[in-house]
């Protein structure tokens, strides 16, 4: 029998995604096992390929040019400025089908640009440099993190910081990601100004996502999709549901990192997209006080 112990802990714990049939790759001696494992990119947000193929993007389309006629009828429980700013893209007809084009060619960047940037003629491939976040973890139990060539420190001293960009980085310059800053996460004094400029400049130059006025950025579609998903059960009179399932399909908070303004759920829309700052509900008190931010008149009912 073991003597009693004064120390305790009780350690949480995390389902790890598998890829494939086989997330463990190999075990390199007893005590350490090579994984395959997803990671979430930080401060990134390609645009959605959840449709899967072009006929299920098509059906996206027809929901979608539903859920603007619920708009308009005043069904959807959704805020009049928030409607007039997501109307025009709904009724293209065609917003489930580009965003899953642009999804495609985003994932076709990414994976060349990687494959690219970690080539070395006559040489084996890079290994990646990995900087992860305070929190590791999203909920889907994905690593988040920065992503980029690792370079020997010889080659880092010859390297400016935009020449030995993240992967994250890079997608935001070739305009297949606007930025998608969620606090805490925020970049470094010297790495935010880098992302924030190669965002202005990919929105300037109309790069990828920005090419067309009608995309709808990842972030605002998967948005839509709920808002699609809880308005049909509203009008198919659902039993169950609640009140407060009419306003689950916005989720998070939204700061002007600009002038520190703290916008509601439904008011992203009144913050440029290059200098949007996310926050989720039960971080705001903590935000409010650390970055010093001030509520906007809409949030505290001043007008």
């Amino acid at each position: 029998m073991i003597d009693p112990v004064q120390v305790l802990w009780s350690p949480a714990g995390a389902t790890m995604p598998a890829l494939g049939s086989r997330p463990l790759v190999d075990v390199h001696d007893g005590d350490t096992p090579n994984f395959r494992m997803p990671i979430r990119m930080l401060s990134v947000d390609t645009p959605e390929v959840t449709a899967e193929t072009p006929e299920g993007a098509a059906r996206v389309d027809q929901n979608f040019v539903q859920l603007a006629e619920w708009i308009r009828q005043g069904v959807a429980p959704i805020t009049p400025g928030l409607a007039e700013f997501v109307l025009p893209k709904l009724e293209t007809g065609k917003a489930g089908s580009l965003q899953f084009e642009q999804g495609t060619a985003a994932k076709e960047f990414n994976e060349k640009n990687i494959n690219d940037r970690l080539a070395r003629p006559g040489k084996p491939p890079r290994n990646l440099f990995i900087r992860m976040a305070d929190s590791p973890f999203d909920p889907n139990h994905r690593l988040l993190a920065y992503i980029a060539p690792n370079y020997s420190a010889k080659e880092l001293a010859t390297l400016s910081r935009e020449e030995r960009a993240t992967f994250n980085l890079d997608l935001i310059t070739k305009g297949w990601s606007p930025t998608f800053i969620i606090y805490p996460s925020i970049p470094g004094e010297l790495d935010l100004p880098i992302m924030l400029a190669a965002a202005e400049k990919a929105v300037a130059d109309k790069l990828g996502i920005w090419e067309k006025s009608t995309t709808l950025l990842a972030y605002e579609y998967r948005a839509l999709e709920d808002l699609f998903s809880v308005t049909k059960r509203k009008v198919e009179g659902d039993k169950k549901l609640r009140p407060s399932d009419l306003f689950s399909w916005r989720e998070r908070y939204c700061v002007d990192m600009r002038t520190r303004v703290l916008h509601g759920p439904e008011d992203w829309f009144r913050v440029d997209p290059v200098y949007r700052l996310w926050l989720w509900p039960w971080d705001v008190s903590e935000a409010v006080g650390r970055l010093n931010l001030t509520p906007s008149p809409r949030l505290v009912g001043a007008n």
